[in-house]
């Protein structure tokens, strides 16, 4: 069988029970879905150098009032402002400050060893911050750090620094680094901590607050102040064009990260539930077989979580696939049901489970056995495929919410493409297909597409239309990479949005 047809755009649900496709609509004309439940005065606190902090306390001064584009686009609509679209404001009398040395950072930056240099800068962040946490008492529900470019041009995988007279030589070498290896000076042990973490500025820094639960959004001074530090004109003018976007996906994630939910999917099936796998090497030796392997479970309501599982030799080097053992895919999957039903008051009736890969029997064994008589289990393959394309003869390329169908069990989903809302196509290019499959369990096919794209729309770290990848595979790497940015990182089962 083969059959092309055409899902419609899924709605989302805003304040009063609203529906609309576009988030920006819902959130100007009716508030965000819990606007009964977070209002009024948020506390936020701001982490960083004093210019860095100046730019940001000006920058979130200026979205309290309406941002608007110099040129009318429906694809960058107007912002209103952070009180009218959310109804919270930021109280200035009672901001928390931390100050980071701008000296310190810029001798930090001067390490040539990468190990070195990115773990002195995390911890003049991290440190500072967990101090609060333990000794303040005015709470804070989200840090901005707020970070020169410098720090992320140079905190990450493979950046090297110039060269420089003044460049500090300082790291171990390589056999050296063992941490079951001790030495008797303290600086040098000190320095063997570097070599427990990734190079890389943020991921380090959200894996070391992990266990002190510290919500934070990083923020480049360029993304906010680059009027302020960059002098090329013609830079500048063509950044102004993204003001608007910016307004709404910085603010979007300020209210998710404070406990308010922006919008809920629309028309979303009742006690369902979503798992989308996470696998990350815990090195780069491709005949290592150890990986890190955890979950995100999203619920009806749009919140997820996240589960780390054990660590273990699940990826194949033969096939490049990761797969768990029966006991521990049983065990990722009872944490899920448990925290499900913890937050319900019931176990779901349907949870579906999206990977990359297939699933097989061993740890298919695990799942159907962890949800033996609590719930209904359903495994979907999700990959983008560049296979097929579809053409048109328009200006603009094949509606998002395309499918072309081939089986009861498999099909493509085209999850961008042309947007009437926005009288555009979503990218520059003919977007390629996600290829779904229902690889185990039973379910309609075109039910499951729907599902995926209103997945699509539950980016809570950015207000967009719709993404490209269902939520439940969106961040996959991003979660992975913060779980392993570090050796030991130990944390609890956390919401998504200590990851992000």
């Amino acid at each position: 069988m083969s059959d092309l047809y055409h899902i419609p755009e899924p709605k989302l649900t805003f304040g009063y029970g609203q529906k609309l496709q576009d988030p920006r609509d819902g959130l100007l004309l009716f508030g965000p879905f819990t606007r009964n439940k977070l209002k009024g005065q948020v506390n936020i606190g701001i982490v960083g150098p004093e210019p860095q902090r100046k730019y940001m306390k000006e920058y979130l001064k200026r979205i309290h009032r309406p941002v608007t584009p110099e040129t009318p686009d429906k694809a960058r609509p107007s912002f209103p402002g952070l009180e009218a679209a959310f109804d919270i404001f930021i109280n200035f009398d009672n901001l928390a400050e931390i100050d980071v040395n701008s000296s310190e950072i810029e001798r930090y930056l001067r390490f040539t060893d990468g190990y070195q240099r990115v773990h002195n800068l995390t911890n003049l962040y991290a440190t500072p911050l967990e101090k609060y946490g333990n000794e303040e008492e005015m709470p804070v529900t989200v840090w901005f750090v707020v970070i020169p470019d410098s720090i992320y041009k140079y905190g990450r995988p493979k950046s090297t620094i110039p060269q420089a007279k003044d460049n500090i030589r300082a790291g171990l070498k390589k056999k050296d680094r063992d941490s079951a290896q001790s030495f008797l000076f303290a600086d040098m042990n000190k320095m063997q901590e570097a070599y427990n973490f990734e190079i890389n500025f943020h991921h380090q820094l959200k894996a070391k607050l992990l266990p002190a639960k510290v919500v934070t959004q990083i923020i480049k001074e360029s993304t906010i102040a680059y009027d302020q530090i960059w002098s090329d004109e013609e830079n500048i003018l063509s950044a102004r064009k993204f003001d608007t976007a910016k307004a709404w996906n910085i603010v979007t994630t300020l209210y998710y990260k404070a406990g308010g939910i922006p919008w809920k999917l629309g028309e979303i099936r009742d006690k369902v539930c979503y798992l989308g796998l996470v696998y990350k090497k815990t090195d780069t030796n491709e005949r290592n077989t150890n990986a890190c392997c955890a979950a995100q479970m999203f619920l009806d309501n749009g919140d997820g979580m996240v589960f780390r599982g054990n660590l273990g030799p699940w990826y194949n080097p033969t096939t490049k696939e990761f797969h768990l053992r029966k006991s521990d895919a049983s065990e990722l999957l009872n944490q899920s049901l448990v925290a499900f039903k913890e937050k319900s008051g019931m176990y779901p009736e349907q949870i579906f489970i999206h990977a990359r890969t297939n699933f097989n029997d061993d740890e298919w064994e695990g799942f159907t056995g962890a949800a033996a008589g609590k719930t209904n289990v359903v495994g979907v393959k999700i990959r983008s495929d560049g296979t097929y394309k579809i053409y048109r003869d328009y200006s603009y390329c094949v509606p998002r919410g395309t499918v072309l169908q081939v089986s009861n069990r498999q099909g493509y989903l085209w999850s961008r493409g042309f947007v009437p809302r926005l009288q555009t196509q979503m990218g520059l290019e003919v977007p390629n297909p996600l290829n779904i499959e229902i690889t185990r369990g039973e379910m309609d096919f075109r039910t499951v597409c729907q599902d995926i794209l209103s997945l699509t729309k539950l980016n809570y770290n950015a207000c967009i239309f719709g993404d490209g990848l269902p939520v439940t595979l969106r961040f996959a790497n991003s979660i992975g990479d913060v779980l392993t940015a570090g050796k030991n990182i130990r944390a609890e089962v956390l919401t998504f949005k200590h990851y992000i």
